[in-house]
């Protein structure tokens, strides 16, 4: 690697890196906020409230990691363009340095995002799970007062008439509001939460199971025995995704094991190998708006960060909204800012000299 090109990779990478870090810790702090009533209503320690807003932020970071590469990668062609330096890497022939700089840049976030979303997101989303999953069954074993309603998750309340000396739980109720077609009761005489190796189970005994669906609609089921999952009233969806829990490599394993691709498994491998996508997107268009130097001077100039955010706005909308797959909006960027810079980086030869 040549010495231009190592320093703008340094340079490059150092300013993503330092933006990338400031949002992390700052969203860190966002999402201790939110999930406070951990400890202030569900008993639990700062440790817990730590850990559990740490184990929310790599599927978060996915959404915004693109953009602070784009804002550090702005920010640092803007620099070189104030000290001169872009000017100087232009008229020297730099150019090609400059790409592969950019490039070296594009490749770090691949796969730093490839890690993210193929493994890191899915080991984090099963921790937050379990994590959520025991927070829940402390709450319901040791914390819940009785005669009092308490929420264990948004649309999720339980109640409890009392608590024996050996862990036994009496006239146990929990209301299940999650599903907007159908809503859950769970009633029964005595409950005990206990765990069967894998996870936290309540065990209700002498009871009933209640549905009610969105017209009206009424059925119940009575049981002796009914072993009710905690994650069930932990999740804030209901039931966890077991796709979003699992990495890619065990994904793909299993289904070349069975020999069955299901339209849900490659929907969410090709979701995460699509996230690559927008990084390459993203250095290109940054690329091609600030790699040129311009004498150009304007009134008003509209911030670069705002500019960056804009794009990534524009790439969710448009991915979000069009029919042909979440990837739109990452290929949109591709080819606007590879004709940008194939427009940008043609040569230009000077006009024949008319003598006089």
């Amino acid at each position: 690697m040549k010495r231009l090109t190592a320093y703008l990779s340094r340079l490059f990478v150092i300013d993503a890196m330092i933006l990338f870090g400031v949002v992390c810790v700052l969203l860190w702090l966002v999402n201790c906020l939110r999930s406070f009533d951990v400890v202030s209503v569900k008993g639990q320690g700062l440790v817990t409230l730590a850990l559990q807003a740490l184990l929310t932020m790599p599927p978060l970071a996915l959404t915004f990691f693109y953009v602070c590469i784009g804002i550090g990668l702005a920010r640092a062609l803007l620099a070189l363009q104030a000290s001169r330096e872009l000017h100087i890497i232009h008229t020297s022939y730099g150019l090609p340095s400059l790409w592969r700089a950019t490039g070296v840049v594009a490749v770090a976030g691949v796969v730093a995002v490839l890690l993210i979303s193929n493994f890191l997101a899915p080991m984090a989303n099963k921790r937050l799970n379990i994590l959520s999953a025991s927070v829940a069954a402390d709450l319901i074993s040791t914390t819940l007062k009785p005669k009092r309603f308490t929420q264990v998750t948004p649309g999720v309340l339980l109640l409890i008439g009392g608590r024996a000396g050996n862990g036994e739980i009496t006239e146990f109720f929990a209301d299940d509001r999650r599903d907007p077609e159908m809503r859950h009761t769970y009633m029964a005489d005595t409950a005990r939460v206990s765990t069967d190796g894998e996870g936290y189970v309540i065990e209700l005994y002498n009871g009933a199971l209640q549905y009610t669906s969105s017209t009206g609609q009424f059925s119940e089921i009575s049981f002796s025995r009914y072993d009710l999952n905690v994650e069930r009233l932990s999740q804030t969806t209901g039931v966890a995704d077991p796709l979003l829990e699992t990495d890619s490599v065990s994904l793909v394993s299993a289904a070349l094991a069975s020999g069955e691709w299901p339209p849900e498994l490659v929907k969410e491998l090709s979701k995460r190998m699509f996230e690559a996508l927008k990084v390459v997107g993203i250095c290109m268009l940054v690329l091609a708006i600030c790699g040129f130097p311009s004498g150009r001077r304007t009134r008003f100039s509209l911030p670069m960060e705002v500019v960056v955010m804009l794009l990534a706005f524009v790439e969710l909308g448009v991915s979000a909204y069009s029919p042909l797959g979440s990837s739109t909006g990452a290929l949109l960027m591709m080819v606007v800012g590879g004709t940008i810079l194939l427009v940008r980086a043609r040569p230009r030869h000077p006009g024949a000299v008319v003598p006089v």
